[in-house]
């Protein structure tokens, strides 16, 4: 029969349509074996089985279809963690999926710069980020991230995995705005901690020349008092240990972005700046910034804040005096990423700001803080705090990278980004993520039989992260509004006080005030909605210690009387033990 041109026509579909039915079999298959092929060589341990896992990658394999081809571009910092995943995880969801991603690695810095540029200028620079989780706030106010419950019930429903289980995120609270909808997907997780060398600690010379000089025990200490203590011991009293000179303390002081992090990673609230509260103090967070209901209203002492007040002032006074006292001569003068590598060196005897992320450079065979059998001659424990701190108040810092998805990208650009922030998260990937980079995110994997096993040789992150002195761990909350614009202003002023061009309180007063400028610019553009700032007026600092200690609030605090009470310790192997040996109930 001689076919019409209609005919011809649907002829060509059809064939068009079996033609693409088959490619797409064909893909599908190939992804499925590519499946296979990394899960046995690459995705474990796992703590799903390898049949859960084959099945939790087929749901990726037919969800990605409708994207096979797109070029996707993500960012995140530089870490182990994400270094893992732009080098390894992408390149098997590429094979798996058949979605290309670039995945770039900026510093943190850039990160968020980069992010501010996307938000004002709505022109698509990624598709996805890890960014912190300090910025929820920011986004919760300028409205310029999806929050992530409307994406996953809405446009963004088809593209999510029945099998994520939120509620297994250890991190979701953090990414939680006011509103109660998560903006952002927690990638990774790291907290600052108490850092020291057990070895040294528990030499019988040592514990007893400290005990006669100071009436207590040498052990992990609870407070700021024993902390000075230990350091000035280490570096005065013992000064030697094996032939090499040892320093009972190691910070960093260079005036550079990361020195702002050394302080907005929750120092303040660790001296006691700030009111009680978990994840963040209320109505006076760790940033010194008072809220009322969703509003942040002031950050100076005089508008009822606290970031110049006693509390404030003493954290920053604490900081400078043990860095002058006990700390090696460099350390003034190195940055974050600088001073990170000294402590494995093996003359530091501790560190009171001290990040689990550097844990699996610090647990390399062969460095001198690391036994022949590889277990770890140093321990991590929970952060002594200090003397204006309060029960109920948290303790310190945890970052949260968490993945980010900003209105101005196209929708099947977010859609297939999507994919690849839930594979790099999926359980088929996590623990063995955990294992590369010890940056936690999921409750399974902490508790899983592999890091029990392991746990000896980490020096205590496992036992920290299953204790319930975690969740006193938290990142910068709801109360900052824009994140990028304050932050900045940290560790310029603070960097005044550490060179020497302001003292501590000038610091801190002029942090204060540059804040409340911020605030109020945003009030006037009235850019941030109902939730955005509403500057209190200025009174007198009195006023507001009246207010505090009429209405049985803490903050702001009058300055005490004495800022260094007798020095309190514990033993660490006695701490250890006090915390659980199984997994809390799932509600």
């Amino acid at each position: 029969m001689k076919l019409t041109q209609p005919h011809r026509h649907l002829k060509l579909l059809v064939s068009t349509s079996i033609l693409a039915m088959a490619l797409g079999s064909s893909a599908a298959l190939a992804g499925m074996e590519e499946a296979r092929r990394w899960i046995d060589s690459e995705f474990q341990p796992s703590t799903l089985s390898k049949d859960e896992q084959m099945k939790e990658m087929e749901w990726f394999v037919n969800a990605a279809k409708p994207f096979v081809g797109q070029e996707i571009n993500v960012v995140s910092e530089t870490i182990t963690t994400h270094e893992y995943e732009a080098k390894t995880l992408a390149k098997a969801f590429t094979e798996i999926t058949g979605i290309k991603i670039n995945h770039d690695l900026i510093q943190e810095g850039d990160v968020v710069e980069k992010i501010q540029t996307q938000m004002q200028s709505g022109r698509n620079i990624y598709d996805a980020w890890v960014n912190d989780s300090d910025l929820i706030g920011t986004h919760f106010r300028y409205k310029q991230a999806i929050p992530l419950d409307d994406w996953m019930a809405g446009d963004g429903k088809d593209v999510t995995s029945p099998t994520l289980d939120v509620a297994d995120f250890i991190g979701r609270s953090f990414t939680t705005a006011p509103d109660g909808k998560m903006y952002q997907l927690p990638d990774q997780q790291f907290a600052n901690v108490y850092w020291f060398r057990y070895d040294w600690f528990q030499r019988p010379e040592f514990k007893e020349k400290f005990k006669a000089k100071y009436g207590y025990d040498l052990g992990v200490p609870v407070n700021w008092s024993a902390y000075e203590d230990i350091a000035e011991f280490f570096t005065n009293d013992v000064k030697e240990i094996d032939g090499v000179k040892v320093y009972g303390h190691m910070d960093y002081g260079k005036k550079d972005p990361s020195l702002g992090w050394r302080f907005t990673d929750a120092w303040l609230s660790m001296a006691g700046n700030g009111d009680k509260g978990i994840p963040n103090g209320l109505p006076v967070d760790e940033w010194g910034i008072r809220m009322e209901g969703c509003r942040p209203v002031g950050s100076s002492i005089e508008r009822g804040g606290d970031t110049n007040g006693p509390a404030a002032v003493y954290a920053i006074a604490k900081y400078l005096e043990w860095m002058k006292k006990y700390a090696p001569p460099q350390a003034a003068g190195m940055n974050f990423s600088e001073s990170g590598p000294v402590p494995a060196q093996g003359n530091i005897a501790q560190q009171i700001f001290w990040y689990t992320a550097f844990t699996a450079d610090m647990v390399k065979p062969g460095l001198p803080v690391v036994n022949a059998d590889g277990t770890p001659k140093w321990r991590m424990a929970p952060s002594p705090h200090g003397s204006y701190w309060k029960d109920g108040m948290k303790l310190g810092y945890q970052d949260a990278g968490s993945w980010t998805l900003l209105k101005s990208t196209p929708v099947d650009r977010r859609k297939a980004a999507w994919l690849y922030a839930q594979f790099v998260t999926s359980k088929t990937v996590s623990l063995k993520k955990s294992h590369v980079g010890l940056t936690f995110i999921r409750e399974s994997d902490i508790w899983d039989k592999s890091f029990t096993e392991r746990a000896p040789k980490l020096g205590g992150l496992i036992e920290f992260y299953r204790s319930p002195a975690r969740v006193q761990w938290t990142p910068t909350g709801n109360n900052v509004p824009d994140y990028p614009k304050l932050a900045q202003l940290w560790w310029q002023n603070i960097g005044d006080a550490a060179s020497g061009a302001k003292t501590p309180q000038e610091a801190m007063t002029s942090l204060a005030n540059a804040q409340d400028e911020v605030l109020g610019r945003l009030e006037r553009a009235n850019v941030q909605g109902e939730c955005g700032p509403k500057l209190n007026p200025k009174t007198s600092a009195e006023e507001w210690f009246k207010k505090a200690e009429s209405s049985g609030t803490i903050a702001p605090q009058r300055k005490l009387a004495n800022e260094k009470p007798k020095g309190e310790t514990v033993d660490y192997d006695t701490l250890i033990k006090s915390w659980p040996a199984s997994p809390p109930k799932r509600s």
